[in-house]
């Protein structure tokens, strides 16, 4: 029998990541650089790469799976869509009212992020619709026609509309979505009521904008991978890698990117639990560090963190219950990660006060770090950490080689020289901010969320999670770091594990113990949810139900999903206390609401991800560096015995450092390291005196 495979794509700002999984189990490889200006060129370059080594023609592919930083590249650069808003008479400013909260209380040079649809693009026309649905005025399409007329005219890309109490009755959101569309065919559409059919106008005003602001770009972007992919002859469907850490269609994607703006990095957190449930670890803080950013999320008794809100601001990103209006809210499915600019790429300055600063800005991949020798003048992590000896000369399976004299030159010019320092300690420098940076990510997602970092296991991956990881467990006290299997793709490898995901969003209203029947609207939304999956080619028989209700406290904005059978009472009110108590620390006694009912579909043509089951083929690793010089702190080096991940069959101690072709993993004085039965390498840590 031919041998088919399914090939992934991970997209980050320094690297692109590919791992092709061959039907008999046999996984390969690459990592190509990044072609931030057309993101399309390097997938196609690596995709022929594993396709060569893997033998495997273009067109034996069954599924072309990716994740994109387009659509948050377009966010953080601020290089969307000219836009436009049309909303209801009195709602214009709606964007900048926002919550008319600020993430810190007491930071008085804390700055609103600019709406990303200009007030003077933002039309009104007469409107309403009361919140229990009567239309008490209705809506002229006239008037949608000469607001278009304007935008047009002002040169507007795409449009969101976004009606008041459209959830409730999206009729007039819809009869001005179509007559837009019809008078205006070159303008992108957005109506709030196909993005967010959910109470709650700023955030329904927000998601819309976002997706608006994004369309384009994402669009077009799918459009040309699309197309150079059927030009290589691949014949397989493209499914685009969620914020929630499913799959969906590129057609999808394209007409609602605000649910793809995490593309990507969720991947990795969904490989995270599936590799943890295959060796038995239910208590994981997954670890990703790529080129651009470093984020964590959580594995807690063996379920993966979610949430159905996500703010997008640079720094730091948290999609926290308690840290609102820092950035872009975005109110759909997404896991709980928080993210900080620090990555490999991240460039070390010294601010105006005279200290090292790391990240958020970074190098990218062009012209990337000063190593690289592509044009780099400012030093990045990545050079810090060549001149301390962490990483060998040569990267990415030996196509990129570092230029360590170069490294050792922006160094000492930039940051040494000015502070009075040698270039090793200047080096070290940048290493301990860019961790510290990194440890606040960590904890966001375990200590701000109640838990003690010291009872769970620190996963690491990305292009740099391994060379930081040991020193991160230290900071936080954590005795074991898991290394999966080709750690530097394995956000790529993560989206094998994925599943195709539809939802489906109802509002309700009303005291949990007085709600009405809601067995016809599930079954609804069932229909609903088969028909989408359907028409993406996928057997009603291979999907799977679940829905969740949310719930609140009368008087409360703030909801919590609670898995949901059948509507019973008598059952969710003590689930819904039990979760807020874990949430907030206390049991209330007060009436519970129901606020939205979900429904989450999903379906596969593959067999669920088996870790165990998994052989890599080699990464075409280079021979293994004679024993070098590192720099672990103090200013005193350590001569370093230096192994390829392959011959590491026993446990071993460290001072260690490990090579393969997709990262290097840094082992320092005074830890352990073995291999499991996954291919995993497992290190433990003996804490520090």
């Amino acid at each position: 029998m031919a041998l088919s495979a399914r090939l992934s794509v991970d997209i980050g700002g320094t690297f692109t990541d590919l791992v092709l999984l061959r039907s008999d189990g046999v996984t390969f490889a690459a990592k190509v650089s990044s072609t931030p200006n057309a993101p399309e060129e390097a997938v196609i370059t690596g995709m022929t790469e594993v396709l060569t080594a893997a033998a495997i023609p273009a067109g034996a592919l069954s599924e072309v799976l990716h994740g994109t930083t387009v659509g948050s590249n377009t966010l953080l650069q601020k290089q969307g869509a000219r836009c436009g808003l049309i909303t209801t008479k009195g709602f214009r400013d709606v964007l900048e009212i926002g919550r008319l909260r600020t993430p810190g209380m007491f930071d008085l040079t804390w700055d609103k992020p600019e709406p990303l649809i200009a007030r003077r693009y933002r039309c009104e026309v007469d409107e309403r619709v009361l919140a229990d649905g009567t239309v008490l005025r209705p809506l002229d399409v006239a008037d949608v026609v000469r607001a278009g007329t304007f935008l047009a005219s002002e040169g507007i890309d795409s449009v969101a509309i976004c009606f008041l109490n459209s959830y409730k009755n999206p009729t007039h959101e819809r009869a001005a979505a179509d007559a837009f569309a019809a008078a205006f065919p070159h303008i992108a559409v957005t109506a709030s009521v196909d993005v967010l059919p959910e109470a709650g106008e700023y955030e329904r005003t927000s998601t819309a904008a976002v997706n608006a602001y994004v369309l384009p770009a994402i669009r077009g972007y799918l459009q040309r991978l699309e197309h150079k992919l059927r030009l290589c002859g691949v014949t397989a469907p493209l499914l685009i890698g969620n914020s929630n850490g499913g799959l969906s269609s590129a057609h999808v994607a394209q007409a609602k990117p605000v649910f793809f703006i995490s593309s990507g990095r969720a991947s990795g957190a969904v490989g995270a639990e599936r590799l943890g449930a295959a060796i038995g670890e239910a208590n994981l803080v997954a670890f990703d560090m790529g080129g651009t950013t470093a984020s964590a999320a959580l594995i807690h008794r063996g379920t993966l963190s979610r949430t159905h809100e996500y703010e997008f601001r640079a720094g730091m990103s948290v999609p926290s219950r308690f840290i609102k209006a820092g950035g872009y809210m975005m109110r759909v499915p997404t896991v709980d990660v928080a993210e900080v600019g620090s990555g490999a790429g991240s460039i070390a300055a010294i601010d105006a006060a005279g200290l090292l600063t790391v990240g958020p800005r970074s190098a990218g991949a062009v012209p990337g770090p000063v190593c690289y020798g592509l044009g780099g003048t400012h030093p990045t992590v990545t050079d810090a950490n060549v001149v301390l000896g962490f990483l060998p000369t040569q990267l990415a399976g030996g196509t990129l080689t570092l230029n360590v004299a170069a490294a050792r030159d922006a160094l000492a010019r930039t940051l040494a020289e000015p502070l009075g320092l040698s270039v090793e300690a200047a080096a070290h420098g940048v290493r301990e901010v860019a961790n510290a940076n990194m440890v606040r990510a960590i904890r966001a997602v375990t200590i701000e969320r109640g838990l003690d970092p010291r009872d769970l296991t620190l996963l690491a991956f990305g292009g740099s999670g391994p060379v930081h990881a040991c020193d991160l467990a230290r900071i936080l006290g954590i005795s074991r770091v898991l290394f999966p299997p080709s750690p530097g793709v394995f956000t790529a490898m993560g989206m094998l594990a994925g599943v195709v995901e539809h939802h489906e969003l109802r509002p309700l209203s009303g005291p949990l113990d007085r709600l009405p029947p809601v067995d016809g609207l599930v079954e609804q939304m069932r229909q609903s949810a088969t028909a989408a999956l359907v028409a993406q080619g996928y057997d009603p028989q291979t999907m799977v139900f679940s829905t969740d209700i949310d719930l609140r406290l009368v008087g409360q904005d703030a909801a919590l999903s609670i898995p949901m059978t059948h509507l019973d009472p008598a059952k969710l009110r003590p689930a819904f206390i039990a979760a807020y108590r874990e949430t907030y620390g206390y049991a209330p006694t007060d009436t519970v609401e129901a606020s939205a009912l979900r429904l989450h579909a999903h379906a596969r043509r593959s067999a669920p991800l088996d870790f165990r089951a998994l052989r890599p083929a080699p990464l075409g690793a280079q021979p293994a560096s004679p024993p070098r010089p590192v720099f672990f702190g103090r200013g005193i080096s350590t001569l370093t015995p230096i192994l390829r991940r392959e011959e590491v069959t026993d446990e071993r101690a460290g001072p260690l450092i490990i090579e393969g072709a997709d990262t290097t993993i840094i082992l320092p004085p005074g830890a352990r390291i073995a291999p499991n039965a996954t291919g995993s390498l497992i290190a433990i840590l003996e804490p520090v005196t």
